[in-house]
């Protein structure tokens, strides 16, 4: 989700026969009695009553033990299989770790830096599980997305997927905060760069020539995965997605304890305005949108306290061990800077929300709301609609107006242009740097 620049986010149960002897003659028997003398009568009578009492018991079937039901090996499609059954163990797949250099080259092997990994393995896999979410989903929405479809269709299929991934459908109250949607799906098109997703009733759909930024984050217990790709179907807008693309990654290989923020926002500009891009014969740089950042992320809230600017920048601050960075850059064959219009649909509780005394009986009944369901987490007018609230954007406007709710409305550049994303988070470790939502898309 992007940051703008502060200005003045069952088994079968298998039955077999118990193996019972079959019945005896009885005709034969009584047959044999008058042939024989006396004494041969009576012995054979002795060994012929067990088998006569066993042969008018009732048949008899041995029930075997049910078999535990194996769990799958593989992935639906569209996805539904939770990810901790195809993660038996519960331990999740390692995103891309990358060793320190340099003066933290130590880090990797210092076996008190190791301790302190271990410290925080449970956390760890929380967001190795968020990020294997992410990734499965992402990549069936890659295969699946296609000109002709709403953007409503696209949204719902995104956003089920999750939500059926980690076993959390949202709709019980607190569920949502347990694990699911991060944030909500962005599909921002063309010239409009982010925090665009369907209101209700909105028919827009996909076409041939569209530029789509596809921004959505997943979090279990919290741990939010914020992670974007950017989707084309005309080849001709191939060199601006690979230049933001290239500026990404060399913003991620820049990351590290000690890396500042300013400079890593001059590498990216540096490879991004490197590219060109034509376009119906005229030929436009990628520009970074210079009023857009990365930024960090804490539990339940999106947006940090430390921004990651994509061009160069005199911020000094210091990444340090323990963050956790979302590396999003954004560039644009119009000016380079987005503005904010539109309907909103994007909006989060803030988490320095002031205490007011609210007036309005639906703005007070709809902070509980947003309070028991999202917390502290984005969310967008859809999910309201989906836990039965309605008539509430009165309310919802006067929780804005108070400063008790942010609105994300969405963020354009020139009309007519062009803009693509894409954006990791990653782990600053105490011994390695992991690339927690690499795959092998992107």
């Amino acid at each position: 989700m992007a940051a703008q620049t502060p200005t003045t986010e069952l088994g079968k149960l298998n039955v077999e026969d118990s193996g019972s002897k079959p019945k005896p003659d009885a005709s034969a028997a009584s047959n044999g009695n008058l042939n024989h003398d006396s004494d041969e009568s009576e012995d054979e009578a002795e060994e012929a009553a067990p088998a006569a009492a066993t042969g008018a018991a009732k048949k008899k079937k041995k029930k075997k033990p049910k078999k535990k039901k194996k769990n799958p090996t593989q992935q639906s499609d569209p996805p539904r299989v939770l990810i901790s059954q195809l993660f038996p163990d519960k331990k999740y797949p390692t995103g891309e770790e990358v060793e320190y250099v340099n003066e933290n080259r130590y880090r990797t092997t210092n076996e008190e830096k190791r301790h302190l990994d271990n410290l925080k393995s449970e956390w760890l896999n929380d967001y190795r599980h968020a990020a294997e979410v992410h990734r499965q989903t992402r990549q069936w929405a890659q295969k699946n997305i296609k000109p002709g479809q709403t953007l409503m269709e696209i949204a719902n299929g995104i956003e089920d997927s999750v939500r059926a991934l980690v076993g959390h459908q949202g709709l019980e109250e607190g569920d949502a905060q347990i694990a699911g949607m991060g944030f909500p799906t962005g599909l921002s098109i063309n010239h409009c760069a982010a925090h665009y997703t369907p209101n209700s009733g909105n028919k827009m759909v996909l076409q041939q020539d569209d530029v789509m930024k596809i921004d959505f984050g997943v979090h279990v217990n919290g741990n939010i995965i914020d992670s974007a790709f950017t989707m084309a179907f005309n080849p001709r807008y191939d060199p601006l997605l690979e230049a933001v693309k290239a500026a990404t990654n060399a913003g991620i290989k820049e990351a590290g304890i000690d890396a500042r923020v300013g400079e890593i926002g001059g590498v990216i500009q540096e490879v991004m305005e490197s590219y060109e891009v034509e376009i119906d014969g005229t030929t436009y740089p990628v520009k970074p949108i210079r009023n857009l950042n990365g930024h960090s992320i804490l539990p339940y809230n999106i947006h940090g306290t430390k921004s990651v600017p994509i061009v160069k920048s005199n911020d000094s601050t210091k990444m340090e061990e323990g963050d956790v960075f979302a590396i999003e850059t954004f560039g644009s064959t119009g000016e380079g800077k987005v503005r904010e219009e539109g309907e909103v649909s994007h909006y989060a509780k803030r988490s320095d929300a002031p205490k007011v005394d609210l007036r309005l009986s639906s703005a007070k009944s709809l902070l509980n709301v947003i309070t028991r369901n999202f917390g502290t987490l984005p969310w967008c007018r859809r999910y309201l609609d989906r836990l039965g609230q309605d008539k509430y954007l009165l309310g919802l406007n006067n929780l804005v107006a108070n400063g008790i709710v942010e609105s994300y409305p969405p963020l354009v550049d020139k009309k007519g242009s062009y803009t693509a994303q894409f954006e990791h988070t990653i782990l600053i470790r105490p011994t390695v740097k992991e690339v927690i939502s690499r795959g092998n898309d992107y």
